[in-house]
């Protein structure tokens, strides 16, 4: 089973209108509410592979309810940590220039902590845990610390998908996947990254520091997988970019899902590129039908 872990879920209000000024009343074109978060973003994308899977974390509140019944809905299965505030919303407005809001997310106590060990402690070997996204305020990331070495015991695979410090002190317990864009690699090492001989160097480093597969995305360039084995290029897809958000977190559950049923990563990249393709050219997250036709458009070559 993969489980995903989404510590700060959220619903995302999107707005649209033309033009947004600044202290005045604006009326929308219109609007939409989806179940949010990188995690759930990942749960998604697999329920709609075929891929069976599990959604926890924590959820509270009004807004708690509507992501956890917008899950069911889907044919999601959830166990959730149910706490005391709401889970948040975050504003997208997509306007002549796309503007986030995002909300803090609730406190949550070391008792809802400890309930969320419960959960993670009884996997097993047979299970695959994708942490994304950031954690609640008062808990920081460092709360990763705590769940990452947990799920590691009990024989389970973990996918990170972090940024920075938080993803590089994941790589001690060999995640099966991290998935840094190009400018999160160069933040990580603080150079600037000249070509794809320089994307794959450092990618080799991370790979070096223990993780198992490394995917580089790069948006409208492509992506890079490196394996201890071999460097693999997924050419970019022309296409209209409707959508920002999810993207890389559909590249996630592409890559999982596959690499889960058949340990190929080259099959495995492939099926990311179509998932993190196509949603960036849908609306919301990308559909079965046009993740299966994008996917027929997907080139790798062997560097």
């Amino acid at each position: 089973m993969i489980y995903t872990v989404t510590l700060n879920p959220s619903i995302d209000f999107i707005v649209r209108i033309d033009t947004v000024e600044i202290g005045s009343v604006n009326r929308m074109d219109s609007d939409d509410k989806f179940v949010g978060g990188k995690g759930i973003n990942v749960s998604r994308i697999l329920q709609r592979l075929g891929q069976d899977n599990t959604a926890t974390g924590f959820i509270g509140g009004f807004t708690g309810r509507f992501v956890e019944e917008g899950l069911t809905a889907e044919g999601i299965k959830t166990d959730f940590v149910h706490v005391d505030q709401d889970t948040r919303i975050n504003v997208k407005i997509k306007a002549d220039e796309e503007t986030e809001i995002n909300g803090t997310g609730p406190r949550i106590s070391e008792e809802q902590v400890e309930a969320l060990e419960a959960v993670l402690s009884r996997l097993s070997s047979e299970d695959t845990v994708v942490f994304a996204g950031s954690a609640p305020t008062n808990l920081g990331n460092q709360i990763y610390k705590r769940l990452i070495p947990l799920v590691r015991q009990t024989g389970a695979q973990i996918v990170c998908d972090f940024e920075g410090q938080t993803l590089l002190d994941a790589l001690a317990y060999q995640p099966l996947l991290v998935k840094p864009n190009n400018h999160e690699l160069e933040a990580i090492f603080n150079v600037e990254l000249k070509g794809l001989d320089d994307v794959e160097k450092y990618a080799r480093e991370i790979l070096a520091k223990g993780a198992q597969n490394v995917i580089i995305s790069m948006a409208g360039d492509g992506a890079l997988l490196v394996t201890p084995e071999a460097a693999y290029f997924a050419k970019p897809i022309k296409g209209q970019v409707k959508n920002s958000v999810g993207a890389g977190d559909s590249m996630v559950a592409g890559f999982t899902g596959e690499f889960v049923k058949t340990a190929d990563p080259v099959e495995a990249l492939k099926w990311g590129v179509a998932c993190g393709t196509a949603t960036a050219f849908s609306d919301d997250l990308a559909s079965i039908d046009f993740i299966k036709e994008t996917y027929k458009k997907v080139e790798v070559e062997k560097r």
